[in-house]
């Protein structure tokens, strides 16, 4: 049976999001129809305002609506507690987890040259630029929070030999987020009291 070609182009579009096959692209599609115009309506707006009205923040990088995300904009937050995470979901699983002080900077991925991605296509030299702004506290302290991948694990060590290499950094101690994490891992799916413990239990790297 051929179907109606609106609907065979949303099962397509939605066959491309993360964890989504055809069968559940089929059922989402089918779903929609069934819903109300009104809110059938509503998500096209607001997926239309993802693209529009969602952007970075200018300091950290993190998902924002405005120029600063409100970590960044929050002045009990410690600018000189820095956690560096891969990306924006990282973000959102360790605020959860409700025990960072401090603020956060999102790479935008990890060094990954089978597939690509070296130093120069992360944000690592944005990074360097808001470590040295730093320069004049007595004291900073950078959690790298990198997945516990193979390729999380070279970023980390990349960006510890960045930093300590950087005389414009030498006020800056280097943690890593401890193991409390598995190997393999992904920061955004560890739920709160790992995230806490791993946190808590950093160390000098």
């Amino acid at each position: 049976m051929k179907l109606p070609i609106h609907l065979e182009n949303t099962i397509d579009m939605l066959r491309h999001l993360p964890g989504i096959g055809p069968r559940s692209a089929e059922r989402l599609a089918y779903h929609l129809i069934r819903m109300p115009k009104e809110d059938v309506i509503l998500l096209s707006e607001n997926l239309v305002h993802l693209t529009t009205k969602i952007k970075l923040c200018s300091k950290c990088f993190n998902i924002t609506d405005s120029e600063e995300c409100s970590i960044c904009a929050d002045e009990t937050r410690n600018k000189g507690f820095i956690m560096v995470v891969e990306e924006p979901l990282d973000v959102v699983a360790l605020e959860k987890a409700g025990v960072f002080t401090g603020v956060y900077f999102v790479l935008g991925g990890v060094i990954d040259p089978i597939r690509g991605i070296h130093e120069e296509e992360l944000r690592i030299s944005d990074l360097m630029v808001l470590l040295r702004s730093l320069h004049e506290k007595e004291s900073v302290e950078v959690i790298l929070a990198t997945n516990p991948s193979t390729e999380g694990e070279t970023t980390a060590l990349y960006l510890k030999q960045k930093i300590t290499q950087d005389q414009g950094c030498s006020n800056i101690s280097i943690t890593r987020i401890a193991r409390g994490l598995p190997t393999g891992a992904d920061v955004e799916y560890a739920d709160p009291l790992t995230l806490k413990r791993a946190l808590e239990g950093r160390g000098q790297y």
